[in-house]
């Protein structure tokens, strides 16, 4: 999966289209991120002993690796790519050719 968690990424399309935000998990096996902000879903909590009171919540619910581009140092979305640099395999940015692992 080209996207981790701690990545910066931006929304490509979607009802979300152009934001932007954080992974904040990544799911390879279903091929889905968790981003900070995004995807905004409702859900109804019954009253348990953590939230005497129950409702309605708001939470982030994960959404398909293909609708998201990760963001370089400098705010340019675009497809990722790997290569080789002194030995070890690292991600970039191939549309401003920036790497993003550190």
């Amino acid at each position: 999966m080209f996207v981790k968690k701690g990545d910066k990424v931006k929304v490509i399309t979607g009802k979300d289209k152009n934001k932007e935000g954080v992974v904040l998990a990544a799911f390879p096996k279903k091929d889905k991120v968790l981003v900070e902000g995004v995807n905004i879903v409702k859900k109804h909590q019954k009253p348990n002993a953590l939230n005497p009171q129950g409702g309605i919540l708001e939470v982030e619910a994960p959404i398909h690796v293909s609708n998201v581009q990760v963001l370089d140092e400098n705010g340019v979305a675009g497809r990722v790519g790997y290569k080789f640099v002194d030995d070890k395999k690292v991600r970039f940015n191939k549309k401003s050719g920036e790497i993003l692992d550190k």
